[in-house]
């Protein structure tokens, strides 16, 4: 029987055990996937456990895709590129092997129009965690010449920003005051990588207020990172004003699925997995 899990703090909203769950019983295979809530503090110890106990594989989310770096033993280019991991591979000699898998998630889900005409243009990243990293890597290597990131902190976000400038010199990377956003007629698309929006207190809030929304231009598209609720107050109105839209379950199926292949060497359904994580969120 093979074993793996999440680890991360809070873990309450995640789907990513239902999603697994489904594949692994679609394939046949003798396994399970576990939440495991893991505090910062307990990071250290939580590794030691997945270690001894037959663990062969782990998904690693908010806050420790950086941490996690310092316990690896070995690096695929998506991870040494984005400087954090969110799925490690458990080696038979107990070894660590990191994976970004992130960036290959939000890869898929860029439509193609936009990354067809990504070449002459400029997107717009709301937040600067680990999922605007990862989107800023997936948009550079689409071939984005420029990236404006709006952050509430811009000291804090600025060595992620010093970051990417050193690994992607030919793009031009802003960084500005989230307060300062008042016009985006130049952006091909407008990306939340903030938690607002999402299941709980922030829930029925968005980011961006519509004025500022319908400065986009009719062909951008609008991308949430948050997939729970599945539609969020950011996106209805950008549906409202008549953009394409892409929901945050796109990315977190793809992510999954490119985990699932690395740990099993079984080619995933991402369609399977989105089912199963639709009717949770339908529950």
């Amino acid at each position: 029987m093979i074993k793996f899990a999440v680890i991360g703090h809070p873990l309450t909203q995640s789907l990513s055990a239902v999603m697994h769950n489904a594949m692994l019983k679609e394939l046949g295979i003798e396994g399970s996937y576990e939440l495991l809530d893991t505090e910062s503090e307990d990071l250290v110890a939580r590794v030691k456990m997945l270690k001894s106990q037959g663990y062969n594989g782990f998904n690693v989310t908010i806050p420790h895709k950086v941490p996690i770096t310092l316990f690896l033993d070995e690096f695929d280019k998506s991870a040494d590129i984005a400087g954090c991991a969110n799925t490690v591979k458990i080696m038979p000699d107990k070894s660590l092997y990191g994976y970004n898998t992130d960036i290959y998630g939000f890869k898929t889900a860029i439509p193609k129009n936009i990354q067809e005409n990504s070449d002459n243009g400029k997107v717009s990243i709301l937040g600067t965690g680990g999922a605007a990293r990862a989107a800023a890597i997936a948009f550079c290597e689409t071939g984005v010449k420029t990236i404006d990131f709006y952050a509430r902190n811009v000291i804090n976000a600025s060595s992620m920003v010093n970051f990417l400038r050193e690994k992607f010199p030919q793009v031009k990377i802003n960084l500005k005051q989230m307060q300062s956003l008042n016009n985006l007629s130049d952006s091909l698309m407008l990306v939340n990588s903030t938690p607002i929006g999402m299941r709980g207190k922030a829930m029925g809030t968005s980011p961006v207020e519509e004025e500022i929304l319908k400065t986009l231009p009719e062909n951008a598209a609008v991308y949430d990172i948050v997939y729970n609720p599945l539609k969020t107050e950011f996106l209805k109105i950008a549906q409202k004003n008549g953009y394409e839209t892409i929901t945050g379950l796109d990315m977190f199926v793809h992510q999954g699925a490119k985990a699932f292949e690395i740990w099993t060497g079984k080619k995933a359904n991402p369609d399977v997995m989105k089912m199963a994580a639709l009717e949770e969120l339908a529950e």
